[in-house]
């Protein structure tokens, strides 16, 4: 991946604009960029092949699909081994309920964000995360009252 001094004005400016609509036409980004389409899609070609795009989505209004409930979920463990490591990060990579999984440096050691339809839906996702995961010392769950913020999109 090219360091970020690499990438110049219009990168960035292609960047911003993918990020709020990837359904933007070629054309679109391109006019919005001022260049003509072929050297814009080079650019966009170059930043995937880079790893600077990784993926194109469409986002989805939780609510809109019955996922009510979000709830952040920070877990301490009692074993740091390699083995657990491991053991962790497949249990969560197969759980679709979670959207995000990050480790973190500081009193908690795993940061979980879990969308769920309900009360009794979290249930079964925590007695399946504590059952399959050994040694966590801690488990505490916090339940969005309110979503202020939400964006995928980095600020370029």
């Amino acid at each position: 991946m090219p360091p970020a001094a690499e990438l110049d004005h219009i990168d960035r400016a292609i960047l911003r604009l993918i990020q709020r609509d990837a359904s933007l036409s070629l054309a679109e980004i391109a006019k919005e960029v001022g260049l003509t389409p072929t050297p814009c899609w080079k650019r966009i070609r170059r930043m995937e092949q880079a790893g600077v795009v990784t993926g194109r989505v469409a986002l989805v209004e939780p609510a809109a699909v019955g996922l009510d409930v979000s709830v952040f979920v920070a877990i301490e463990t009692g074993d740091h081994s390699a083995d657990w490591i491991d053991r962790f990060a497949a249990t969560v990579a197969k759980m679709p309920q979670v959207l995000a999984c990050w480790r973190l440096g500081g009193d908690v050691d795993y940061l979980l964000h879990v969308v769920v339809s309900d009360m009794a839906a979290f249930d079964a996702f925590y007695r399946r995360l504590t059952a399959e995961v050994p040694s966590l010392r801690k488990v505490t769950s916090r339940f969005a009252m309110e979503r202020v913020k939400d964006t995928t999109a980095l600020p370029i």
